[in-house]
C-alpha cells in the first residue's frame, strides 16, 4: 500500500505540529539556527526539538500476514498441483496477497500473470489482465520495446468479448423445436405495431421461443387470429421488422444501437434466447467509450445480458484508475447486488472487488468508495481465506475512518477466521479507547500461544511506555530486523536525550540494508537539528531520487522545497568536484552519498544518459526496482547515441523479465559499436536465459571483450565482482 495509508496516531499524536517555515527560514542568505529560534520571544510558535523528531506509530497494514509464510506458501503450491482448472486463478490471487504482505513486487506481478494465464473464464481474463495493466502504469515503453522485438504483451490487449464469452442457450432452443412438431394452423400472421402492420411467417416467429409458440400454435386465442396487436410492448415497427428478418435468417442485419436495445428488451420479455443472445453480442461489439458502457451496463443488468455486461466491464477496467473518479461508474460497482454481479463478472466477483479495492485504497483509503468496494468484497467472499482477507482489509479502512465499532467487529471476524495479524487492529482500538492494559494482555496471550513474531512485540510496545516499550522493540528487531519503526523510535529517543552519535548509529543500522524513505527523512531531521547541512542535503537528494514527489512532515512540505532551502547553506561543487566525490563514495560503497552526488550532477550539462544509468545501478543494488526502472527510462530518453540507447533498452527489457529480448538489443548495439556496456549486458542476458552449461565459457569471453572496451575503473571492477555471481 502506498504512503496514503497512514496511521491514525500519525495525525493525532503531534499536538505541536511542525511548520517547517517557522524554523527553516532564509534571511539574507543565512539559515536560522534552532538555538536562536528557541531564544526568541515567548510568543514565538517555533516547535521544540521533541516535536521536531517525533515518530508516528506505524499503521495497521491491510495485508494478509500469516503466522508462517513458508507453511502457507507451501500449502498453496501443493494445492496448485492438484486443484481443478477453475480454482487456479483464485489460488494465484491469494499467493499474490501473500507476496504483497512481504513487499515482494516482482513475485506479486508473477502471481498476477499466472492468475491471468490460468484464468478459466473470460471474466477472469478481463480482471487479471486489467490488474496487470494497472500495475504496469508508466511502463508503456516496455510494450513498445517488445513490439520492436516482434513480441507483444497479450494480457494488456482487449478481449473480443462478443466472440469469446460462451453462453449456453441450446436447451431452450431444443424445447422450442420439440413443441413445434405437429403444428398446423395459419401460415402467416400480421403484427400491429402502432399504425403499422408487419406480416410475418407464423412458424418462424413461433420458433423464436416457447411463449411465442404457445401463443401462435397453442390454445390461446391468438393462435386463431390473423392480426395480433403488439403495440404495448415497447417495440418499434423498425425493431419488429428486424425481429421478423432474424426469425427467417437467424442473423442480424446492421441495426442502430437503439433498435438493438429495443430488440434485446423484447427478446428478454418473450424468452427469445437466440435473438437475445444475438442482440447481446451485437451490442457488446459496439461498446467503445465510458459513456457507452455506463448507459449500456444498466440495460445489461436489467435484461440479464452477460455478454454486453462483460464488454462494458472491460471498458471500465481498461480505464483504471481514472474511471473511479466517475460517480456513475462507482455507483454501478458499489450497489450491484448478487445477481447483478453474476451477470457482470460471473464467478470472478471476489477477484474484481479485490482489484477495485486496491485501486481505491491507493487513491484514498478513507473514501466512501473504498469502503463500499470492500463491503462488496466481504459479500463476495466464499472461502475462509477470502473472508479473512476481506474482513481485515475492511477493518483497516473502518479504523482509518474512525468507525471503531464496525472496525472491531471486522477484526474479530478476521481473527476468528484465522488471521492472527488482525489482533493488531483490536489492540489499536483498545489503546484508542483507553484500554491499554487489555490490549497489552491480548497481545501477550497471542505471543505466548504460538511462535512469536516481530510485529507482535512491536504492537505490544505501543501499549506501554519507558523501559518496557524499549524492551519490546528490541525483541521486535531481533525477530524481524526489517521493521523500521523500532529503529526510528530508538533513534528519536536517543536524540531527545542529546545522545547524538548513538541516535545516528541507530538509524544507520536500518539504512545500512534498507533504504526506507521514512528513515531517511528522520535522519534528515537529525542533521538539520545538528545544523549539518551537507549531510542533510545528501539525504534529501537521496529521497528525491527514490521518490521525486515525496512530501515530508506528514505530507505538508515537498521534499524539493526543503532541498531548495538547505542548498543555500552548502558549498557548491564544480563538475570535477562531483566526479571526485562520486568516485570516492562509489568506491567506499556509500550508496546514499553516491545517489546524492548523481542527483546534483544531473542539474548540470553533464552526459545525463550515463548518469541516469549509474543511478539505476545504485538503485538496483539498494533493492529499489521501481526507482531503478524510472532511472533506466530516463537514461534511454537522454542517450546521446543509438548504440547507447539500445543498451539502455536492453537493460529495461532484461530487468522486466524479457531476457531474450534484452539479449537481442545488446547484439544490435554491438553491431553498431563495440562497447563495455553492450558486452556486459549480453553476458548477463545470456547467462540468465540459457540453460546450457557450456554457455559459461561464452559468458566469460563476453566479459573479457567488455574489459577491452573503454570504461572507468568503477564499472570494470563490477565485472570481476560479477563473474562468479553469474554462475551461482
Amino acid at each position: 500500500m502506498r504512503s496514503s495509508f497512514t496511521s491514525e496516531s500519525c495525525k493525532e499524536s503531534q499536538l505541536n505540529s511542525l511548520n517547517p517555515q517557522s524554523w527553516l527560514q532564509v534571511e539574507r542568505g543565512k539559515l536560522s539556527k534552532l538555538s536562536s529560534q528557541s531564544s526568541t520571544s515567548p510568543t514565538s510558535s517555533s516547535p521544540s526539538i521533541e516535536s521536531f523528531i517525533k515518530v508516528p506509530e506505524p499503521p495497521v497494514q491491510p495485508f494478509f500476514k500469516p503466522g508462517d509464510y513458508v507453511e502457507v506458501l507451501a500449502q498453496i503450491h501443493e494445492e496448485l498441483e492438484s486443484c481443478s482448472p477453475q480454482e487456479r486463478s483464485n489460488l494465484y490471487l491469494f499467493q499474490y496477497q501473500l507476496f504483497k504482505g512481504l513487499g515482494e513486487a516482482k513475485l506479486m506481478r508473477r502471481s498476477l500473470r499466472s492468475a491471468w494465464l490460468k484464468g478459466s473464464t473470460v471474466h477472469e481474463k478481463l480482471v487479471f489482465g486489467a490488474w496487470l495493466k494497472f500495475e504496469r502504469q508508466g511502463e508503456e515503453l516496455i510494450s513498445d520495446l517488445l513490439a520492436t522485438c516482434g513480441k507483444c504483451a497479450q494480457e494488456s490487449g482487449p478481449i473480443d468479448v462478443s466472440s469469446d464469452l460462451d453462453i449456453d442457450i441450446s436447451s431452450s432452443s431444443r424445447e422450442t423445436v420439440s413443441m413445434m412438431n405437429g403444428s398446423h394452423i395459419l401460415r402467416s400472421v400480421s403484427f400491429k405495431i402502432g399504425d403499422e402492420k408487419i406480416v410475418c411467417d407464423r412458424q418462424k416467429i413461433a420458433s423464436l421461443s416457447a411463449p411465442f409458440h404457445a401463443m401462435l400454435n397453442g390454445c390461446f386465442s391468438e393462435s386463431l387470429c390473423e392480426h395480433i396487436d403488439l403495440s404495448e410492448n415497447n417495440i418499434s415497427p423498425l425493431g419488429f421488422r428486424a425481429i421478423s428478418e432474424f426469425s427467417i435468417t437467424g442473423s442480424l442485419n446492421e441495426e442502430s444501437p437503439n433498435v438493438l436495445l429495443e430488440m434485446l428488451i423484447f427478446a428478454n420479455k418473450f424468452c427469445c434466447e437466440r435473438l437475445k443472445d444475438a442482440c447481446d453480442r451485437k451490442l457488446a461489439s459496439l461498446v467503445s467509450t465510458r459513456d457507452d458502457a455506463v448507459e449500456l451496463m444498466e440495460c445489461a443488468l436489467e435484461e440479464n445480458s452477460p455478454v454486453l455486461a462483460a464488454s462494458c466491464l472491460q471498458v471500465f477496467l481498461h480505464d483504471l484508475p481514472d474511471c473511479l473518479n466517475d460517480d456513475r461508474v462507482v455507483e454501478i460497482f458499489s450497489h450491484a447486488n448478487k445477481q447483478e454481479k453474476m451477470i457482470m463478472v460471473g464467478p470472478a466477483s471476489f477477484s474484481l472487488y479485490c482489484l477495485l479495492s486496491e485501486v481505491a485504497m491507493n487513491l484514498d483509503p478513507q473514501s466512501d468508495k473504498t469502503a463500499c468496494f470492500l463491503d462488496q468484497l466481504v459479500e463476495s467472499a466464499e472461502t475462509n481465506r477470502q473472508k479473512l482477507l476481506a474482513f481485515h482489509q475492511l477493518g483497516c479502512v473502518r479504523l482509518l475512518r474512525k468507525e471503531y465499532d464496525e472496525a472491531e467487529h471486522l477484526f474479530e471476524a478476521a481473527l476468528n477466521a484465522g488471521h492472527i495479524y488482525s489482533v493488531s487492529g483490536l489492540a489499536r482500538l483498545g489503546c484508542i479507547r483507553g484500554h491499554r492494559l487489555w490490549a497489552f494482555d491480548k497481545l501477550s496471550s497471542v505471543i505466548s500461544s504460538g511462535t512469536p513474531l516481530g510485529w507482535m512485540y512491536l504492537e505490544r510496545s505501543l501499549c506501554c511506555e519507558g523501559d518496557k516499550r524499549w524492551e519490546d522493540l528490541e525483541k521486535a528487531t531481533e525477530l524481524d530486523p526489517t521493521l523500521t519503526y523500532p529503529y526510528m523510535y530508538r533513534a528519536a529517543a536517543l536524540m531527545r536525550r542529546q545522545n547524538v552519535q548513538a541516535a545516528l548509529a541507530e538509524i544507520n543500522r536500518i539504512l545500512g540494508f534498507k533504504l526506507a524513505l521514512e528513515c531517511l527523512e528522520l535522519r534528515f531531521c537529525f542533521y538539520l537539528a545538528l545544523e549539518n547541512y551537507q549531510a542533510a542535503i545528501c539525504d534529501v537528494q537521496a529521497i528525491l531520487t527514490l521518490s521525486p514527489d515525496y512530501r515530508m512532515f506528514e505530507g505538508r512540505v515537498a521534499a524539493s522545497q526543503l532541498r531548495t532551502l538547505v542548498r543555500e547553506h552548502v558549498e557548491n561543487w564544480t563538475t570535477a568536484d562531483c566526479w571526485l566525490q562520486l568516485y570516492d563514495r562509489w568506491s567506499s560503497v556509500d550508496d546514499t552519498g553516491s545517489l546524492s552526488v548523481i542527483y546534483q550532477m544531473l542539474e548540470s550539462d553533464a552526459a545525463k544518459g550515463v548518469l541516469y544509468f549509474r543511478q539505476s545501478l545504485l538503485l538496483l543494488r539498494l533493492n529499489c526496482p521501481e526507482a531503478a526502472m524510472r532511472s533506466l527510462q530516463l537514461a534511454r530518453q537522454h542517450a546521446s547515441t543509438e548504440h547507447e540507447r539500445l543498451v539502455y533498452e536492453g537493460w529495461i527489457l532484461y530487468d522486466t523479465g524479457h531476457c531474450n529480448e534484452g539479449l537481442q538489443k545488446a547484439e544490435e548495439s554491438i553491431n553498431i559499436k563495440k562497447s563495455f556496456e553492450a558486452f556486459f549486458l549480453k553476458a548477463y542476458a545470456l547467462a540468465d536465459s540459457s540453460l546450457d552449461p557450456s554457455c559459461s565459457s561464452t559468458v566469460i569471453s563476453l566479459l573479457e571483450e567488455a574489459l577491452k572496451c573503454p570504461s572507468d575503473r568503477l564499472r570494470k571492477g563490477q565485472v570481476w565482482f560479477s563473474c562468479p555471481l553469474l554462475f551461482l
